[in-house]
């Protein structure tokens, strides 16, 4: 058996002293989305967070949502301080990040951002999110995650409509 490759991600965690856990999945289908993946490592969608990069000018953000939820960019803007945000275009992400769609983790990025973790994973007791790696996620407590980036926790995502009306 081969010993797992360790990403930035990983090299972070360990460096700081923080335990996770390490589940692996294959992504020789090509989904890689965050809810393919939750059902892939069987995990719940609710467990498991992808990782956006938004920016304003030149600043930069990170937001950790559940992976069947869309951000609010309005809710987004408000706890980075912004009057508005907007997604970071797909092509820059490495550019800025270190990371490519898919394999984007919290944890790792070239410089350190502001970084924000959606609300509903302050009452988990673990949490999924991007090892750095596609094919890779990494298993840890949500606060020692906040603890791991500097993050804080807010509601960034946008509300359902429960009406069935859009």
């Amino acid at each position: 058996m081969k010993a797992a490759v360790k990403t930035n991600a990983m090299r972070l965690l360990d460096a700081k002293g923080i335990s996770y856990g390490i589940l692996a999945y294959d992504s020789e289908d090509g989904q890689i989305h965050a809810t393919a993946v939750a059902e892939k490592i069987g995990k719940s969608v609710e467990q498991v967070y992808k990782t956006l990069v938004a920016h304003s000018g030149s600043n930069l953000y990170v937001f950790v949502i559940p992976a069947a939820e869309e951000l609010d960019l309005k809710k987004a803007a408000k706890a980075a301080g912004e009057k508005k945000i907007e997604m970071l275009p797909v092509k820059e992400l490495q550019k800025w990040t270190g990371y490519i769609r898919g394999g984007c983790s919290p944890v790792g990025m070239k410089k350190l951002y502001p970084t924000f973790i959606d609300d509903s994973a302050e009452n988990l007791q673990l949490m999924a999110v991007s090892a750095g790696k596609i094919g890779m996620q990494i298993e840890l407590p949500p606060k020692l995650l906040a603890e791991a980036v500097s993050a804080v926790f807010a509601g960034v995502v946008k509300e359902h409509d429960d009406s069935g009306t859009l």
